[in-house]
């Protein structure tokens, strides 16, 4: 049997048919589509998505990017069973989809991309918005999307969409290889009808598996845990993505060995387990990076080693020290020249502690007490980075944190992806459940935290959703605002305003930049951007768009305004000013390097000054082979 039906009806009735299963749970694969049209997709999907409304649920977004956040968003908070599509029109609209395809890629976060291409048939050539390749016909702008998706493929005939369709949903739903998938529609394409086997619109269901661990490589990771004095768990995102979180906590308690954790990985244990040391790399504790830097077992667990984890390499400096690394991906899996064991997070865990239960292992006492000496510490550091003393006058950004810290509880989700923030969180913020922290930092793209609010507050519509969201940010993306006031998606925002790149501004300092460029103030008579600082009111622009704003100016209001915020079952926004960017946020300096190389030659004393500091961290750098 068969149906006649347009290219673009029958691959959103087969979207809408498709499911996962994990762990004995099964749901949607694709929960909803969002899109913008333009004339290369109005008249294909987008008459489609009217026409199959009932089973296809429709989010209408302002910004092609944050569509894609959003959808980043949604599947993140769904454990990467679920996730959303993208549709645009040709041109910019499918252009504007690079950043996002770039940061889901970059995480390993499903999310599939459909935009408009030009005329399949060439009938009409050039079409409005084309770009002509002259030395190649077949070349579209959509080509900008295959070195940052997964998948991608251009449906050129109505009978190519069935392949194309499944070897989508096979890479959606591969644990290994997902990311943004990108099947690029030519507008006639789109509208061309073909006779569709009824088959092709089943039910289907797909498997995300939990690949177990390989007897050698399992019995090769015991003799290393055990030969360990010094081991040192560090938690990378894999943890959340596979809800290893459970077996983690039994790991650590069975052997006593700390766990760090990465950006993507914070949370992978509560902040008040005996066992959780904090944050590691440039941005993390004193504790972690302390043992780090003696460890002669680093156990990474679903993390992808990037320089800010390994102070670019040169925070593990024991002798000997070595890498055990467990890792779905076996490209992840070696790196460090680390011994693999290349499976599921969950499942490699489990086989590990039951492994080392049989030999009775645990790590000395002595070494336990070290590390939770330390802990408190950097604990009593956290509370003096969050107290305020004088509650009437303007907050630091960390007093900012402390005042969300002390009113949120484990139903609470905590957004944040680029500026100075991310730093300060991973420092300072105590995690209190597994997906409460959710920080985007593998493209730490501006702009993601607002549309990726809106897709986690989709996601799981009872928890509270904060988007934190600095001045620069805000400038950036601002305009899903509109989507969750039209939706009624309550979701809070945290407006911190510090006039400028703070982050760059104060990493520009470091590195002999003097802070070039990255404050938002008038340009002074020399021609700089040294004067008063801009009379921008973002509050009133994000009131413009619709949202309920609270303005706070001192400690005290803001608490008021957050607490108040939190109540809110509509879009809320707080805002507060905090120092200018040429000031620091408050909280402890870095405890591990970062290379950003310096200018080898200059003549202004900064840029000299700060390649010496340079040169002498280059020279601990270390090769692990």
């Amino acid at each position: 049997m068969t149906t006649r039906l347009t290219v673009a009806q029958a691959l959103v009735r087969f979207l809408a048919a498709q499911y996962t299963e994990r762990d004995g749970v099964r749901q949607r694969l694709i929960g909803a589509t969002w899109g913008i049209f333009g004339h290369g997709n109005v008249a294909g999907l987008g008459q489609a998505l009217v026409e199959y409304g009932d089973e296809m649920p429709f989010h209408q977004g302002r910004n092609e990017q944050s569509m894609v956040h959003a959808a980043v968003g949604y599947a993140r908070q769904s454990n990467r069973l679920s996730t959303h599509a993208v549709t645009t029109s040709i041109g910019p609209g499918a252009t504007n989809l690079v950043t996002g395809a770039a940061l889901a890629t970059v995480n390993h976060i499903p999310v599939l991309l459909l935009p408009g291409d030009v005329f399949a048939t060439r009938v009409a050539d050039p079409v409005l918005q084309q770009l002509e390749v002259p030395y190649a016909g077949d070349v579209s702008v959509n080509d900008c999307l295959r070195p940052v998706s997964r998948y991608f493929d251009r449906v050129t005939r109505p009978e190519a969409l069935i392949p194309a369709a499944l070897q989508a949903m096979r890479v959606l739903t591969d644990p290994v290889e997902t990311g943004a998938v990108t099947l690029a529609l030519p507008q006639d394409v789109q509208a061309e009808a073909d006779d569709w086997p009824d088959e092709f619109f089943a039910e289907r269901t797909w498997t995300v598996r939990r690949p177990g661990a390989d007897p050698a490589e399992l019995a090769e990771a015991v003799r290393a845990v055990r030969a360990a004095r010094r081991p040192l768990v560090v938690a990378g995102g894999g943890v959340h993505h596979s809800r290893a979180e459970e077996a983690l906590a039994e790991f650590a308690e069975a052997t006593g060995i700390p766990v760090a954790s990465t950006q993507a990985g914070k949370g992978s244990l509560r902040h008040d387990h005996p066992q959780d040391v904090g944050g590691v790399g440039h941005t993390g504790t004193a504790t972690a990076d302390e043992l780090a830097r003696t460890a002669d077992l680093v156990i990474g667990v679903g993390t992808r080693y990037t320089d800010f984890t390994t102070a670019s390499n040169t925070l593990f400096q024991g002798d000997g020290v070595r890498f055990l690394n467990l890792n779905i991906a076996s490209f992840d899996g070696h790196k460090l020249a680390g011994l693999p064991l290349v499976a599921d997070a969950r499942s490699a865990l489990e086989a590990l502690t039951g492994a080392l239960r049989t030999h009775g292992h645990r790590v000395a006492d002595a070494y336990v007490t070290e590390y939770g000496e330390d802990k408190e510490r950097w604990e009593q550091r956290v509370d003096a980075c969050y107290e305020a003393d004088e509650p009437d006058v303007r907050p630091t950004q960390a007093q900012v944190l402390g005042a969300l810290d002390a009113l949120a509880d484990e139903s609470d989700v905590i957004i944040n992806a680029a500026g100075s923030l991310p730093g300060d969180l991973h420092k300072l913020w105590r995690a209190r459940s597994r997906d409460q922290y959710h920080l985007e930092y593998g493209y730490s793209c501006m702009g993601y935290e607002i549309p990726a609010a809106i897709g986690v507050k989709l996601a799981a519509p009872e928890r509270n959703v904060w988007a934190l969201v600095g001045d620069g940010t805000y400038l950036m993306m601002p305009t899903e605002i509109v989507t969750a006031v039209q939706e009624g998606i309550a979701i809070k925002i945290l407006l911190v305003q510090n006039h400028g790149y703070a982050s760059i501004g104060g990493l520009s300092e470091s590195v002999g930049g003097e802070r070039f460029g990255t404050a938002y103030r008038y340009t002074a008579d020399d021609g700089t951007f040294t004067g008063a600082p801009l009379p921008v009111d973002l509050a009133a622009n994000v009131a413009s768009l619709g949202m309920r704003v609270l303005r706070a100016k001192t400690v005290r209001e803001l608490r008021e305004a957050l607490a108040e915020a939190r109540r809110a079952d509509t879009p809320t926004c707080v805002y507060v000013e905090t120092e200018t960017a040429d000031t620091v946020s408050g909280p402890p300096p870095a405890q591990a390097w970062w290379d950003v190389p310096v200018a080898e030659t200059a003549t202004r004393a900064s840029a000299v000054k700060a390649r010496e500091l340079y040169e002498r961290h280059v020279s601990t750098r270390r090769r692990h082979l």
